[in-house]
């Protein structure tokens, strides 16, 4: 007995001391390759990259140390101009290389050595490139607060974001593009609040949205383009509230909407456009409630509305333009309740109304025109209950009514115009029950029967 106990305990000691001296092999191992990664030759650096990531690999219970050390290395002070003071021949390389090499480890989270989950700080880097295409974040936060984007392309095509956080705020995009082509979007946050777009592109074409929060809230567009060309929501969030645009382009151009949010609540609009020329709407809802209009434009021609809402509820325009023109609305509604006219243009020329609801109730129309010329109305309902106007002017030139309901009851108009010129009723209903309309107010009644109304 005595001998088997000594034999144990023999085995515990032999055991201990090749654990100490395997543990003691790492840490040479690693202090090697973080002396590699502070080399001046740009190939000596490359090996400590190679290196750190295989101790990684290696070495479980200290990996992610190795994963922080290759992180904090891109966060040094990096020099992309080759003319200028500071530039290191060979060091775009080496930076492109870790982003390999941190990608190939967040493409499997159920493999032995899968960083998925870890938390990773790129806080203040600058990027000229890299590629993360097909990486999957199912939790932790990957860190890109206040990095610049300076040119060259940062790849997240293909990834799914079905967990955890990737923060832009206050990152910097002013050249370069990033892509989140093909990405999935079921859970998670991208964080965009506070970024500002002065040039680039940032493009989310043919994403798919079914759960998340991707936000642009407070951000600043004065150039560059941000895309969702034919990507589909059907459910997440994607928000720009209180962001400014002066400049650029945000495009959902073909892009499919049958659930989730998509909004633009209380953004200040004075320059840029916002685009979803060809886009479709069967669900979900696009906001614009509380927005400011001096300028810019909001491009929703030749988009097919069959349901969702898009809402304008509260916004104020002293100039620019929405344009619906040559759409067709056959379900959902359009709302502009509440909405404040100063100037610029709304406008729904073109366009089959066969369904669904337009809204202005409770609008204020001192300026601007909002035009249904050549419109065809065969079943929707435009509404402008209640709403008031002391300028402006609502065009009906030319359009044809076989169905559906335009209504101005409880209407007061004080001044401006409503111009029916060449428009032909056919089966549709205009109502003016209640309306006030003072003699400083033009109605153009063109060919249509002339409806009693109260003249002050």
């Amino acid at each position: 007995m005595l001998a088997g106990l000594y034999a144990y305990r023999k085995q515990l000691l032999e055991e201990g001391a090749s654990h100490r001296a395997d543990a003691m092999q790492l840490a040479e191992r690693y202090t090697k390759a973080a002396e590699q990664l502070g080399h001046e030759q740009a190939a000596v650096r490359l090996a400590g990259v190679y290196a750190m990531a295989r101790l990684a690999d290696d070495w479980e219970e200290q990996r992610r140390v190795c994963v922080n050390v290759l992180c904090a290395y891109l966060r040094m002070p990096y020099e992309t101009d080759t003319g200028a003071e500071g530039y290191m021949k060979g060091e775009r390389e080496v930076r492109l290389t870790i982003i390999r090499t941190i990608r190939d480890h967040l493409q499997d989270p159920t493999a032995a050595t899968t960083w998925c989950g870890y938390d990773l700080d790129f806080t203040g880097a600058v990027f000229d490139g890299g590629d993360f295409a097909g990486v999957r974040i199912i939790g932790g936060k990957v860190d890109f607060r206040g990095a610049v984007f300076s040119s060259g392309t940062v790849n997240f095509n293909y990834a799914v974001f079905s967990g955890g956080t990737v923060d832009f705020r206050l990152a910097t995009f002013s050249s370069g593009t990033v892509n989140f082509n093909y990405a999935v979007f079921s859970g998670g946050t991208v964080d965009f609040r506070l970024a500002t777009f002065s040039s680039g592109i940032v493009n989310f074409s043919i994403a798919r949205f079914s759960g998340g929060r991707v936000d642009f809230g407070l951000a600043t567009f004065s150039g560059g383009t941000v895309g969702f060309n034919r990507a589909r929501f059907s459910g997440g969030m994607v928000g720009f509230g209180d962001a400014e645009f002066t400049g650029g382009t945000v495009g959902f151009s073909g892009a499919t909407f049958a659930g989730g949010p998509v909004h633009f609540n209380r953004a200040r609009f004075s320059g840029g456009m916002v685009g979803f020329g060809g886009a479709e709407f069967t669900g979900g809802t696009v906001g614009f409630s509380g927005a400011t209009f001096a300028g810019g434009t909001v491009d929703f021609g030749i988009v097919a509305f069959s349901g969702g809402t898009v809402g304008f509820g509260g916004a104020e325009f002293s100039g620019g333009t929405v344009d619906f023109s040559g759409g067709t609305l056959s379900g959902g509604t359009v709302d502009f309740v509440d909405a404040e006219f100063t100037d610029g243009t709304v406008d729904f020329s073109g366009g089959t109304l066969s369904g669904g609801t337009v809204d202005f109730g409770g609008a204020t129309f001192a300026g601007g025109t909002v035009d249904f010329g050549i419109v065809a109305f065969s079943g929707s309902a435009v509404g402008f209950g209640g709403a008031e106007f002391t300028g402006g002017t609502v065009i009906f030139d030319t359009a044809v009514f076989s169905g559906g309901t335009v209504d101005f009851r409880d209407t007061v108009f004080s001044d401006g115009t409503v111009d029916f010129r060449g428009a032909e009723l056919t089966g549709s209903t205009i109502g003016f029950d209640n309306a006030i309309i003072r003699a400083t107010c033009t109605i153009v009644w063109g060919t249509l029967p002339e409806i009693p109304v109260t003249q002050f």
